[in-house]
């Protein structure tokens, strides 16, 4: 029988909305400590007088995770769709509780030791997470990859890329107001989860905190869903792919730049640097990094210009604004018109100088140096010209979904 502070709140709304608190784990195949994190979350509620419920996200158990867990006062909410974060995702949705901490079901975490969490949530936090560097990884409890590289690196990339507060990205015990979760519209179904709520969160400018947490080794006796390199490449990508500024923007404008600097240094003469003569096949790959880098930085602006629309990059960079301002169709049309125009000037210079030879052999090294800066601006007309049409097709489709 449920007690008076961890029995489930029924479907009655007036219950639903007196119910505070969820706690939420996932589960598949946790037989071995399910039913020690129930108690100790079970506990941690009857202690603190709060009412709230603990609530199973069981993702296809073949153990008979879903009878323990309901013995031991929980409720179980099957998820159909596989992975870390669909279970989780699901678990959020079906929660009765105003604020959620989740945490893992394999008793790495401790759930009756939840009143920091609470106390964040109550003064106003949104997004509470826990820190296992500034609470304590106990021996055996994180392996030295994961512990040394895996999460430092992430974690680093995150706060650098999004400039989030949080010092441990992949805490999987953290707190957070149910309703400004869910307006998040987090979709990861993978392990990746637990950055798109934090990269999301701090994009959304929501209040986020965190708080020292102990991790334990985990219980178990099988080894854990997670694989490193695997999940660590998924966290990664993500991080790229919610970033188009470090993916796209900075590194095609490192190359633009020298690509462009390259080729001007290149264009009058060849030149020789610690005995190695430069020429006109060193201009020929300049002219290629000037190109992919123009391209990159192309890109940004369409990811971003989509980002904006989803969500996923702020709306309000009045950088970007000023920025749009001048990439406009005709603007676009105009530099590629002006590129073109040099393009072909150069190419007839080039066609010029062959009829002079009688449409003979000419000198490679002078004749590409006429050929390679018409082909290079000829190619970068064409970009402008289309790119300037695509991004007025997402500004189109932007202006008709806001």
């Amino acid at each position: 029988m449920l007690d008076e502070h961890t029995r489930p709140a029924s479907r009655d709304p007036a219950q639903r909305q007196a119910c505070e608190l969820t706690i939420l784990m996932p589960c598949l195949n946790e037989a071995e400590t399910l039913e020690r994190c129930i108690r100790k979350a079970r506990s941690f509620l009857i202690r603190s007088g709060i009412y709230g419920e603990v609530v199973i996200a069981d993702n296809g158990s073949t153990d008979g995770s879903q009878g323990i867990a309901e013995a031991a006062g929980a409720r179980v909410v099957p998820i159909r769709e596989r992975g870390y974060g669909s279970a989780l995702l699901g678990g959020i949705r079906a929660a009765r509780g105003r604020y959620v901490v989740m945490g893992d079901s394999d008793d790495s975490y401790d759930f009756s030791l939840l009143d920091p969490f609470v106390a964040k949530l109550r003064e106003g936090y949104e997004l509470v997470m826990g820190n296992r560097f500034k609470g304590g990884i106990l021996p055996g409890a994180m392996p030295p990859l994961h512990r040394y590289l895996g999460n430092p690196v992430l974690t680093a990339i995150g706060r650098v890329f999004f400039r989030s507060p949080c010092g441990d990205f992949h805490c999987g015990l953290r707190g957070f107001d149910r309703v400004a979760i869910l307006a998040l519209d987090l979709q990861a179904p993978g392990m990746e989860f637990a950055s798109e709520m934090v990269v999301k969160a701090t994009i959304r400018g929501l209040r986020i905190t965190e708080v020292p947490t102990t991790l334990s080794p985990d219980g178990r006796s099988r080894p854990p869903h997670l694989k490193s390199w695997r999940d660590g490449w998924r966290h990664l990508r993500f991080l790229l792919l919610f970033s188009p500024r470090w993916l796209f923007l900075y590194p095609g404008f490192g190359l633009f730049v020298l690509g462009a600097v390259a080729m001007a240094w290149l264009l009058p003469h060849s030149r020789a640097v610690a005995g190695v003569q430069l020429d006109i096949h060193t201009l020929f790959y300049a002219s290629l990094a000037v190109v992919v880098g123009f391209h990159s930085m192309l890109f940004w602006l369409f990811a971003h210009l989509y980002g904006m629309r989803e969500g996923l990059v702020p709306r309000d960079d009045p950088r970007f604004q000023r920025l749009m301002q001048w990439m406009t169709l005709e603007y676009g049309l105009i530099a590629g018109g002006v590129l073109l125009t040099l393009g072909l000037a150069l190419g007839m210079v080039a066609l010029s100088n062959w009829g002079n030879a009688a449409f003979g052999a000419l000198s490679p090294e002078a004749t590409m140096r006429l050929v390679i800066p018409s082909g290079t601006a000829i190619l970068l007309a064409f970009q402008i010209a289309y790119g300037a049409f695509f991004l007025s097709v997402l500004e189109i489709r932007a202006s008709g979904s806001a």
